[in-house]
């Protein structure tokens, strides 16, 4: 984020024009350039693939970028931390890997004995790739959209809604697998056992909107909470920094420490929010695939 605000600092300290407004919006908002620090890089833009009435886009923008780095980033992490780990265990060590690899295992390990397993409960091991996966690839666009000239692709709806609706694929999936088709229907039209004949219409009735509604309102609220936590976290630093612009422009550079200091403090705080909203994400994930598989 520095690096935006650098170029602001200098506009503004040339007199230039200054909207904090603006600024704030431009730089949560995804785009086709990407700011560096050897100028604007301009990424590819693509013709639409149409497909009957649907307009397909895949030109690369700014998140979709960093959602690749993020996708190498955890790629590379777990290939090397796997090859240590099974290099240690092919050599007879009863401990872990060294390192950085020691470090990466102790937060698969807990991901998978404290967050997957203990809440999907048995047979989850199927899921425990999923829920890794998520874990280190949130983490990862988090945490590159705290880095100068970086961008955080889980402060677009578009990338949170993806996710929760790729969970929710993986969650509904899970339940028809476990339950069978009669006991995954059952998820949706709800009876209770031993309900009188002349009630079940009614209970239908009532319960089946109420059921389907439970259903989507896992994903919407996966969504909304990745994408509100990392967009207000970012929306205050940038307004901290713009504070500070604004008072160079008018030569109150004695404020200065003030929203300097709370950007700092913001900042660190925001690489814990980065850690707890990509735990949070995958905590609930294996939450809702443990309560399908166990559902009624």
């Amino acid at each position: 984020m520095m690096g935006k605000f650098m170029p602001l600092l200098a506009a503004a300290s040339e007199g230039g024009e200054f909207d904090i407004k603006e600024m704030i919006l431009h730089h949560l908002a995804d785009s086709n350039t990407w700011e560096t620090p050897f100028g604007v890089v301009h990424l590819p833009q693509f013709a639409p693939v149409q497909i009957g009435p649907i307009s397909l886009d895949f030109s690369i923008t700014k998140h979709v970028l960093f959602m690749m780095i993020a996708a190498v980033l955890v790629a590379v992490l777990l290939i090397l931390a796997g090859r240590d780990a099974a290099r240690e265990h092919r050599a007879g060590a009863e401990r872990g890997p060294k390192g950085a690899a020691n470090v990466v295992e102790a937060f698969v390990l807990y991901l998978r004995d404290e967050v997957a397993l203990k809440n999907i409960g048995h047979g989850g091991e199927r899921y425990v790739p999923y829920v890794i996966t998520v874990f280190f690839f949130i983490l990862f666009c988090n945490l590159l959209g705290l880095l100068p000239w970086g961008a955080s692709p889980t402060g677009n709806i578009s990338v949170t809604a993806t996710l929760a609706v790729m969970t929710f694929i993986v969650v509904e999936v899970a339940g028809m697998k476990a339950l069978g088709f009669k006991g995954y229907m059952s998820t949706i039209f709800y009876v209770p056992h031993g309900l009188p004949k002349p009630l079940v219409p009614i209970m239908l009735i009532i319960m089946t909107p109420v059921e389907f509604l439970g259903k989507l309102t896992k994903p919407f609220a996966l969504a909304i909470r990745l994408y509100a936590n990392m967009t207000a976290g970012h929306a205050v630093v940038l307004a901290l920094t713009g504070l500070l612009v604004l008072a160079g422009m008018a030569n109150a550079l004695f404020v200065a420490p003030a929203p300097i200091l709370m950007a700092v403090a913001i900042m660190i705080l925001e690489v814990f929010v980065a850690l707890l909203q990509a735990y949070i994400f995958a905590m609930l994930t294996a939450v809702f695939i443990g309560l399908i598989r166990h559902a009624h």
